[in-house]
């Protein structure tokens, strides 16, 4: 009974060492999430109302490229 208890604690242990970790990798890889989003939304924010490097219409065309699945060959080109 010894010999079991003292395996069950060592796997306790290492189990909430190894959740530790992994939780703290999580925290991690979100915070870096948000922070990208917040760069993003600052970049798309001043190109848009500042007038800068991405125009709407632009942008709108770039999601209609990724929307209907064309590629930047065939797009523009008439289908028959």
């Amino acid at each position: 009974m010894d010999g079991i208890q003292k395996l069950l604690i060592i796997v306790v242990v290492s189990l909430t060492l190894l959740l530790i970790i992994v939780g703290t990798q999580v925290v991690l890889v979100i915070l870096d999430l948000r922070k990208a989003i917040k760069r993003l939304n600052s970049i798309l924010e001043d190109a848009i109302l500042g007038g800068g490097l991405i125009r709407p219409d632009k942008l709108t065309g770039v999601l209609e490229i990724l929307r209907k699945g064309k590629n930047l060959q065939t797009h523009g080109t008439q289908s028959t």
